[in-house]
């Protein structure tokens, strides 16, 4: 979902359907996100570039915050979606989990102002803990997916929650620390780095 917010020219309220509306300021909060170095998300400011009236976009939006959570959980659904796509052309097995580790990393350094607030606010995703159905929840899944590769079906919960934590904590550390500019940003240290969870190792070429 992307929008280029010099395309916005909506002059009136009623030039959006039911839901449109919606829709059209989560896009164009993605592409400030994207864009701009410290993006205006007020709804007022959201509002003006779409060329509607705040009121309008207050019946979709209890307030700025409403607008926040909506792009995190936009935020969540790529990344499971990279996530997805990243297993898929992997083929399965432990392979597939090393490849959603590694995009997980590439997706945070590709998007770093929706990564950060992804994971920031009130409604922050577990993706340790939670089994809902959603495409929001596609980047749990694939964790799941990637404990069973390694672990036994036997293996006690508490061992798989653990398991669970281990991975994130290291791709998500690994994404910050790349972001904040201590290491560098090059995909053959990411692989290398992502294949040594759970000591699988295989090197680089496991996760092309």
């Amino acid at each position: 979902m992307t929008v280029n917010a010099n395309t916005v020219n909506i002059k009136s309220d009623e030039a959006y359907h039911h839901g449109d509306l919606r829709a059209a300021a989560i896009a164009l909060g993605l592409e400030k996100l994207a864009s701009q170095e410290v993006p205006d998300l007020g709804l007022r400011a959201i509002a003006r570039e779409l060329g509607v009236s705040a009121t309008a976009l207050y019946r979709h939006f209890a307030g700025k915050e409403a607008l926040l959570e909506a792009l995190a959980a936009e935020g969540i659904r790529q990344l499971g979606a990279s996530q997805k796509a990243a297993a898929q052309r992997a083929g399965g097995g432990t392979a597939a989990f090393q490849a959603t580790g590694v995009a997980y990393v590439e997706w945070a350094v590709a998007n770093p102002a929706l990564f950060a607030l992804t994971f920031a606010g009130k409604t922050r995703p577990n993706l340790a803990m939670s089994d809902a159905d959603g495409d929001e929840n596609e980047a749990f899944r694939q964790l799941q997916a990637g404990i069973s590769s390694v672990l036994p079906a036997m293996a006690p919960s508490a061992d798989r929650a653990s398991a669970a934590m281990h991975a994130w904590s290291l791709v998500h550390g690994l994404a910050n620390l790349i972001l904040a500019g201590q290491i560098d940003d090059d995909p053959q240290v990411i692989r290398s780095v992502v294949a040594h969870t759970f000591g699988l190792g295989g090197g680089a070429a496991d996760c092309a």
